[in-house]
């Protein structure tokens, strides 16, 4: 029986950081969860081919753009089950387990994780991370450094995801509205754009670009305040 798992990872110019998020995935392979492992690169300058020739990744190469890439990776995934996973983002431990319940039970509910922050002390990462998991239990709105596993059927029935600049995780989850379980377990992400902005003044920014959105701001507009 053929491992279940394609596990897919945009990157642009993230190498530095992807060693740590394929060590949190070795649990995962050392079950026989993990089929493929499918990097969808945005124009990377910084080696990404050595690294997934390295690891053994697919490399899938395309315009920028995280909605692209990731319909893009989705695209060439074989598996049954696909895992979106941030270059910035980490398993957590005993992810493999939880997996394998959630596989044997629910073709039709995506899981997500709750959010931590790596190495981040004091009230801006707990009240960040707690603000993410409650808007995720009680509004089905995670974000995409929550990782994202989906069943290949589920995931076809509502379209993918769009190739947006930003605001592709939101567009995905609002299709996917009743049917995101929420994990125990916590994901770790890098808090570096929190660290850099300001957790506070970071998490305005976030919440106001959402409620631009929510009222009908083009995502192109949003992603040129977004991203340099």
């Amino acid at each position: 029986m053929r491992a279940p798992i394609s596990v897919i990872i945009p990157t642009l110019n993230a190498t530095p950081k992807l060693r740590e998020t394929m060590l949190s995935l070795m649990e995962g392979l050392d079950a026989g969860l993990v089929r493929e492992l499918i990097l969808t690169d945005g124009g990377s300058t910084d080696g990404v081919e050595k690294m997934a020739d390295f690891v053994g990744a697919e490399l899938v190469n395309g315009a920028p753009g995280r909605g692209a890439q990731l319909k893009r990776g989705a695209e060439a995934a074989q598996g049954d089950w696909l895992l979106f996973l941030h270059a910035d983002t980490w398993m957590p431990e005993g992810w493999a387990e939880a997996t394998v319940q959630h596989l044997a039970k629910s073709y039709d509910r995506a899981l997500v994780y709750r959010l931590s922050f790596r190495d981040a002390q004091g009230m801006g990462p707990k009240v960040t991370a707690g603000w993410a998991n409650l808007r995720t239990k009680l509004f089905d709105l995670p974000y995409g450094d929550q990782a994202l596993l989906i069943s290949r059927e589920l995931y076809d029935e509502i379209g993918g995801f769009a190739e947006l600049p930003l605001m592709e995780d939101v567009d995905i989850a609002r299709r996917l509205k009743g049917r995101i379980e929420l994990s125990p377990l916590c994901v770790q992400t890098d808090p570096s754009r929190y660290q850099t902005s300001g957790w506070w003044r970071q998490g305005a920014r976030n919440l106001w670009r959402l409620l631009r959105y929510r009222c009908g701001a083009a995502p192109e507009r949003l992603a040129r305040g977004y991203r340099p």
